[in-house]
């Protein structure tokens, strides 16, 4: 059991709609973290920026072997999310989470933003995934899932939220409270990797990626919204004393979703 986990965030531009540019950029700043952390943290559509035309932009089965050797290189898991071609044809916005032993866990994100026209080019995810890594389990979302706090709701025994994002500078006031209500309301840590710079539609990124303890704790100086790799240290006893001591998710509500 490791009760101890070293995550590292990358909070970075992105070269608009340019796959092989991206993963190039992202090869760097992964070699420089082998050996050196336990998890890294990718933004949301990381080798594209959130782009609406996935047709000759969208990765294939290929994209997994890209994750593959990063982590059994660098000895460390990775999550990140990609434009993806399904086998029926259709596009999804595909979180990955890779371990450095070449298993992995997907996850398609069910919220697509419609304010984007996101749910008219990708097709939505249809449930919660949870993956498991050195004995610590994660409940892995994307962007706009952040707003809907039932389908974050803590029912799995989860100990990390992982939010991967391109999240606006406009709406970044709710990023940040929004990721800290995750954390509390979910005893959990809650981990946000926004990206910064700005897109081909002119829209700007400030970051304000940030990791929360279960108390709602900031774990990195805020704001941050500089290009940067930042690493922080998570102790499952932070989780276990909080929850023993304050047994809140024993009187949490009982629901199904729909």
């Amino acid at each position: 059991m490791s009760e101890k986990l070293k995550v590292s965030l990358i909070q970075t531009t992105l070269i608009w709609e340019n796959p092989e540019a991206n993963l190039n950029a992202f090869d760097q700043k992964l070699k420089a973290l082998y050996g050196k952390t336990d998890l890294v943290i990718l933004p949301e559509m990381f080798t594209t920026g959130f782009s609406m035309k996935p047709k000759d932009l969208a990765h294939s089965y290929s994209i997994y072997d890209w994750f593959k050797d990063h982590a059994m290189a660098g000895d460390f898991a990775i999550y990140g999310s990609v434009m993806f071609v399904k086998d029926n044809g259709g596009y999804c916005n595909r979180g990955v989470f890779m371990k450095p032993d070449g298993d992995f866990t997907l996850y398609d994100k069910r919220h697509t933003f419609t304010l984007a026209g996101e749910h008219e080019v990708f097709d939505a995810g249809q449930k919660p995934v949870i993956a498991t890594y050195k004995d610590w389990k994660f409940n892995l979302q994307i962007c706009y899932d952040l707003r809907f706090p039932v389908f974050a709701r803590n029912v799995q025994d989860y100990d990390v939220l992982l939010y991967v994002a391109n999240w606006p500078v406009p709406r970044v006031n709710a990023w940040d409270a929004l990721l800290k209500a995750r954390a509390i309301e979910n005893m959990a840590y809650c981990i946000g990797v926004n990206r910064v710079g700005t897109d081909g539609t002119g829209m700007d990124y400030s970051g304000h990626s940030q990791v929360y303890d279960v108390l709602g704790h900031e774990l990195l100086d805020h704001p941050w919204e500089t290009e940067d790799v930042k690493t922080v240290e998570l102790d499952k006893e932070n989780i276990h004393y909080n929850r023993n001591k304050l047994r809140f998710l024993e009187d949490r509500d009982g629901f199904t979703l729909a």
